[in-house]
């Protein structure tokens, strides 16, 4: 019985698609169609990190990102997230900043600084526009002068993707990523060869049973992560917000509800840290720093 085809936005399969060593060219293609850097740069790419059998694959893996150096050592990072996350654009900038001040080591000036471009998709919206592609930089507004390319941040959204073709190789390749369909695939195919290449593995790995269940297994991790997250979130609001109230009725003054606002913060944090939640997730869900939240464990 022929299977089913994986998604091609889950970032396991995105990953093994585009991060095998043997298949640059589909990653380069890939690139091309979103970055403006020189072609030169494509001639020696190397993935940092690749995943080279699904043999290495851990079950509790968790996001996978894709980390490449061109020939310049540009440095680029794709990351493919289908549910959403909440804040993601101050994600987006935490990890860009450590692909900068993670080129500086001891005794190094800062002229090392290589070019650093983020690229995120993303199967729903965060960008308050209708272009399913947004490309971010360090300007001034006024004047629209750029103070630096060293900085590069891509945002492509699947959600805007428009169902009739714009002509351009980033609408095939992130129809690619979006199709579920064995015909969508087949037109795709048609009118770029690296994307026909890539249905090609795509075939290849639906066809794996390992794969297809621990696809299977990771779909399911990640909407009951989504969800408890979700539930964290709002039990987080409720208790801060009751505390908040409460605190503030008591006092009679604004300051009053804003101390027992904050106090039910950390109240629900120190709740979430004795349940051994990941900080990460409870700076999520609670608004406080990271910095913050490793103070109040430092302090119980």
């Amino acid at each position: 019985m022929k299977k089913p085809l994986l998604s091609a936005k889950s970032d396991l399969v995105f990953k093994l698609i585009f991060g095998h060593p043997k298949r640059t060219d589909i990653l380069s293609d890939f690139l091309k169609s979103v970055l403006t850097i020189p072609e030169s740069e494509y001639e020696s790419i190397e993935i940092v990190d690749p995943i080279l059998r699904i043999e290495e694959i851990d079950d509790k893996v968790g996001i996978l990102d894709l980390k490449i150096h061109t020939k310049s050592k540009i440095i680029i990072d794709v990351e493919i997230q289908v549910l959403p996350v909440s804040s993601m654009i101050e994600r987006i900038l935490f990890y860009h900043a450590k692909m900068i001040t993670g080129q500086i080591v001891r005794g190094n000036e800062y002229d090392v600084i290589k070019k650093t471009v983020s690229i995120v998709i993303l199967d729903y919206s965060i960008i308050k526009n209708s272009f399913y592609s947004n490309k971010f930089t360090l300007y001034d507004k006024c004047t629209d002068i750029e103070l630096t390319d060293l900085v590069e941040i891509n945002v492509l959204e699947l959600s805007k993707l428009p169902a009739m073709s714009d002509n351009t190789e980033m609408w095939e390749w992130l129809a690619f990523l979006k199709s579920e369909k064995e015909e969508e695939f087949m037109a795709l195919s048609n009118k770029n060869p690296q994307i026909k290449k890539a249905v090609g593995v795509l075939k290849e790995l639906s066809e794996d049973e390992r794969l297809q269940m621990l696809e299977e297994y990771r779909e399911k991790a990640r909407r009951d992560e989504y969800a408890r997250r979700k539930y964290l979130m709002t039990e987080a609001r409720t208790q801060g917000l009751e505390e908040g109230r409460e605190e503030g009725r008591e006092e009679g003054r604004e300051e009053g509800r804003e101390e027992g606002r904050k106090e039910g913060i950390t109240s629900v944090a120190l709740n979430l840290l004795a349940k051994n939640i990941d900080i990460d997730i409870i700076s999520e869900t609670t608004g406080l720093s990271v910095e913050e939240i490793e103070t109040l464990q430092n302090n119980t």
